[in-house]
């Protein structure tokens, strides 16, 4: 029913004006109103392709940025986990060394022990009290522990 009253309404376009002219001229004008329509959808089809690609170029910047960050953090972090480990090396060799200077003083205390305290040298005896007021025999005590994460191999 509605293209019919259409048609009529053309039919009547027709009839008023009497010329083919009038209807050509009716034709182009929708035609070109159509496609003056197309264009803005297109204008607004691109404007909104052109916005999307730059909200993404943006995006794109703020996460090359955050990567950069995370990543110079990861390298920072990353020395000073092997600070630490080095560290970690050279007390460990500091411990071995300690436990082995621990080990040959009591062992020096057994046999002092055992001895009565008494040093026996060629009808010489000699207390504990000398040996430690001896300045020669204090130097070893008071050796630096020597230690460096180079002595391990990992």
């Amino acid at each position: 029913m509605a293209s019919s009253s259409g048609n009529s309404a053309v039919s009547t376009q027709i009839q008023n004006s009497g010329s083919e002219e009038d209807l050509q001229h009716l034709m182009d004008q929708r035609k070109r109103k159509r496609m003056q329509s197309n264009r803005e959808s297109a204008r607004r089809s691109r404007m909104r392709k052109q916005k999307h690609l730059d909200d993404l170029t943006v995006q794109v910047a703020q996460l090359s940025k955050e990567n950069s960050h995370i990543r110079t953090n990861m390298n920072i972090t990353t020395q000073q986990y092997l600070n630490v480990e080095a560290e970690n090396s050279v007390l460990r060799a500091q411990v071995i060394e300690l436990s082995q200077r621990l080990e040959s003083l009591n062992d020096i205390l057994n046999y002092m022990n055992t001895n009565n305290g008494v040093f026996e040298n060629e009808h010489l005896q000699a207390s504990p009290e000398i040996f430690m007021n001896n300045p020669w025999n204090l130097m070893f005590f008071n050796q630096p522990i020597m230690a460096s994460a180079d002595m391990f191999q990992y």
